[in-house]
C-alpha cells in the first residue's frame, strides 16, 4: 500500500518509516504543507498520515481543501495537539482518525489497517479473508482455508497479495500495482512484480493469482487452485 506521510520531525519522521515499510507499505515522505498539497493529489496514495503543525501550510488547511476538492483517500491525523475540541475540529474538517502524539508503534498500525480495511469493505479483524484465502496482516503470513497452514511471505509478497486481496473483483494493472507497491523514489522494475507473484503462487497455489493476458492481474482465490 502506498503511504504518504507528512510530518516535519525528522527523527519521528526516520522512525515512522521504517514502522511503515516493516509492516508492508511504500511511504513517500514529505515535511511541507505546500509539498504535501501537491504530492496527495498527483499520486496514488492509499493512505495519509498528516501532522498538523507543518511549515508551508497548516496540516488543517490542507485537509479541508483536500476533502472540498474530492479527494477521499483516508486520513488519519498524527499530532500533538490532544485537546477533545481540537480532535473534533479535525475529524469534521474530514480526517478519518485522529491519533496524537505521543503514541504507541502498535495503536498506529493497528489504526492504518482498519482504515484500510474499512475503505475497502472488509470487516474489522487483524486478517482480511477473501475467497478462501486468509491473509494475517501483523504476521504477514497466508493460507488457504483448505489447508490451514500458513505460510510465511517476503514483505513484497505480502504487499502484493495485500493490494490484490483488497481489490478482487478487479483487474490489476502491472503499473498500477507497481504505483501502489513503491515509493517514488525507487525504480520500478515491471519484472520484479512477476517474480514476486510466482513465489505467490509456489506458496499458494498457482490459481491465487490469475493473469490477464494483455491486463493485469486479478485475485483467484482458493476457488480455482491447481
Amino acid at each position: 500500500m502506498r503511504l504518504l506521510l507528512i510530518e516535519d520531525n525528522v527523527p519521528l519522521a526516520d522512525e515512522l518509516t521504517a514502522l511503515f515499510t516493516q509492516h508492508g507499505y511504500a511511504v513517500d515522505w514529505c515535511t511541507d504543507g505546500r509539498d504535501a498539497a501537491v504530492m496527495a493529489t498527483s499520486e496514488p496514495f492509499d493512505i495519509i498520515i498528516l501532522d498538523l503543525g507543518l511549515p508551508g501550510r497548516p496540516g488543517l488547511t490542507l485537509l479541508e481543501q483536500w476533502r472540498a476538492d474530492g479527494l477521499d483517500t483516508p486520513i488519519l491525523i498524527l499530532t500533538a495537539r490532544s485537546s477533545w475540541s481540537e480532535r473534533i475540529t479535525g475529524l469534521r474538517a474530514g480526517a478519518d482518525d485522529y491519533l496524537p502524539k505521543p503514541f504507541h508503534p502498535d495503536e498506529l498500525i493497528l489504526r492504518l489497517q482498519a482504515l484500510v480495511r474499512r475503505r475497502h469493505g472488509q470487516r474489522p479483524s487483524p486478517t482480511i479473508s477473501v475467497a478462501g484465502v486468509v491473509l494475517d496482516e501483523n504476521g504477514q503470513s497466508a493460507w488457504r482455508t483448505s489447508n490451514d497452514t500458513p505460510v510465511n511471505l517476503t514483505r513484497a509478497e505480502f504487499a502484493i497479495l495485500r493490494y490484490l486481496m483488497l481489490h478482487p473483483e478487479h483487474v490489476i494493472a502491472k503499473d498500477r500495482l507497481l504505483d501502489h507497491l513503491y515509493d517514488s523514489e525507487h525504480d520500478r522494475n515491471p519484472n520484479v512484480v512477476e517474480v514476486h507473484i510466482n513465489h505467490l503462487r509456489q506458496k499458494l497455489g498457482r490459481g491465487v493469482i490469475i493473469t490477464q493476458r494483455g491486463q493485469g492481474y486479478r485475485f483467484g482465490g482458493d476457488s480455482v487452485v491447481a
